[in-house]
């Protein structure tokens, strides 16, 4: 008999369970898939190209109904589970439908951070998480203004898919620079001189005190300084929290997040979590990657293959507004260690790179990425750099030209 396999949550992690679960049309499993959204997955990290009128909604989209129709996947779309019964092994939907299973995934995700300050309930106030929220932001066009509280990387894709809308954009920033988890301050300020040149106006150490309203919807964000900026639409683009909720009630073990074991199983031996809802030897997660590292060990579990889960070093490389940026490793300045600097202002290109002990520990480029790669290798393997190092930051075809010319 097929094992009934229920999956709550259609996002980026679950998706790729599924691809894995159905390569072969074997009726191993039998699967029935819930979420909340009133539809199945799509991939979550091309909103803002659908924000920025690059894409539509239709081209991110990864798993359609047919997909799920011929792989014989029943689906419950639009509607939230209730309860979880672990002795009786079944899922609960608040419509009333009660769902039997031998195994249960749960791939909640996470939650956007909303901070709790007076306002944060006023109509127009909305986080950037799922296509509603971008279509609201479509919405907005040259004759509004809207500001964005939050200057990392989804906040700050946010202002720019607006900003090419023609809205008139303010980000406001708590920190001295944006994307401090990603740049150091000198990449971050070129960073910021980037977002003027295209019209985003940008508050940093600002610290937001209270949303105002008009009629029950928002009007301005008044900041600690007194100032206040007008506002048809605030974007709260902070963080997120994962999901734990129904895991919880359940009562499964939990931290921050859903505890899970190598396996990807959890306090349960009949349930298992994979993507952000997760926590895994005290690491959360929330880059792609690491989601898709879970899926395929999640799977290969389920199908009784061994398989187990191991966090990797990570790097980051981004496009924003058409900037590229790429972080990696350790960059925080330190009295054991030494920075190599590369400046080219009239090209828009910064490199640094942190070395300790020989070695490269970190690395933050701005403007040309092309190399990154390399970097990152040399990162991960710990490589001693000592004969490497006054070509470094140049790359690797300038480090093989000045071997070769020691050489002859």
């Amino acid at each position: 008999m097929s094992q009934k396999i229920v999956v709550i949550g259609a996002g980026m992690a679950s998706g790729r369970l599924l691809d894995h679960l159905t390569e072969a049309d074997d009726g191993v499993f039998d699967i029935t898939l819930i979420n909340a959204e009133p539809r199945g997955t799509y991939n979550r990290i091309m909103l803002s190209p659908v924000l920025a009128g690059e894409k539509t909604y239709e081209q991110i989209v990864t798993h359609d109904d047919v997909w799920y129709r011929d792989r014989g996947i029943t689906c419950h779309f639009g509607t939230k589970v209730d309860d979880i019964d672990r002795t009786a092994k079944v899922v609960s939907l608040i419509d009333g439908t009660q769902i039997a299973y031998d195994l249960l995934v749960i791939a909640t995700g996470s939650n956007p951070f909303i901070i709790p300050m007076p306002g944060h309930d006023l109509e127009g106030v909305i986080a950037y998480r799922d296509l509603e929220d971008t279509q609201k932001m479509m919405d907005m066009g040259p004759d509004n203004q809207v500001v964005v509280i939050g200057g990392g990387l989804l906040g700050l894709e946010a202002a720019a898919g607006m900003a090419l809308r023609g809205v008139d954009v303010t980000v406001v920033h708590l920190m001295g620079h944006l994307m401090e988890r990603q740049l150091d301050p000198e990449a971050g300020a070129l960073l910021r001189a980037s977002l003027e040149e295209k019209g985003i106006s940008v508050c940093l150490e600002a610290q937001s005190q209270k949303i105002l309203g008009r009629d029950g919807k928002v009007s301005a964000l008044k900041l600690a300084d007194g100032t206040e900026l007008p506002c048809d639409l605030l974007v709260m683009a902070v963080g997120i929290r994962p999901n734990v909720g129904i895991g919880q009630k359940a009562g499964l073990e939990t931290g921050r997040g859903i505890k899970v074991d190598d396996q990807m199983r959890t306090s349960d031996p009949d349930i298992f979590a994979i993507g952000e809802c997760t926590e895994h030897q005290g690491a959360i997660f929330g880059l792609v990657a690491p989601l898709f590292d879970q899926a395929k060990v999640l799977a290969d579990t389920l199908k009784g293959q061994a398989a187990e889960f191991k966090q990797k070093s990570l790097s980051t490389k981004l496009k924003v507004t058409g900037c590229d940026l790429f972080s990696a490793g350790d960059f925080e300045a330190g009295e054991t260690r030494e920075d190599i600097v590369l400046r080219d202002p009239s090209r828009g290109v910064y490199r640094r790179l942190v070395l300790e002990d020989n070695k490269l520990v970190g690395a933050v480029f701005y403007g040309d990425t092309s190399e990154s790669s390399w970097v990152f290798n040399l990162i991960q393997e710990g490589t001693d750099v000592t004969n490497l190092r006054d070509a470094l930051v140049f790359g690797p075809a300038f480090v093989e030209h000045s071997a070769e010319l020691e050489q002859s």
